[in-house]
C-alpha cells in the first residue's frame, strides 16, 4: 500500500513511488538537478529554503527538500514499522 510521507512544509510525496533520497552536495547531483529544472521534471518543495535533499522518483522526476535525508528516510521507515503491509 503506498503511503504519503510529509517531505516538508505541508508537502507530501507518495513512498512507494521513490526510488532514492540523496543528498545534493556532489556535482553530479547539481548536474542531475539543474538538467531536471531546464526539462521541466523537478518539483521544488523546499518553499525557498536550501535544498539539501533529492528525491528521485520512478517516472524520472525528482522531488527537492529542505529536510534531511535522514529525516526523510527516519519518516519512512517510521511509518513502515507502524503500520506493516498485509499481504
Amino acid at each position: 500500500m503506498n503511503r504519503l510521507i510529509n517531505i516538508g512544509f505541508g508537502n507530501v510525496v507518495n513512498s512507494g513511488k521513490i526510488i532514492g533520497i540523496i543528498s545534493p552536495d556532489a556535482a553530479p547531483v547539481k548536474r542531475m538537478i539543474q538538467s531536471a529544472k531546464d526539462s521541466g521534471m523537478a518539483i521544488d518543495a523546499t518553499c525557498g529554503r536550501r535544498t539539501k535533499a533529492v528525491i528521485v522518483l520512478e517516472n524520472g522526476f525528482i522531488m527537492l527538500s529542505c529536510l534531511l535525508p535522514e529525516t526523510i528516510a527516519g519518516r519512512i521507515n517510521q511509518r513502515e514499522q507502524a503500520e506493516p503491509d498485509i499481504q
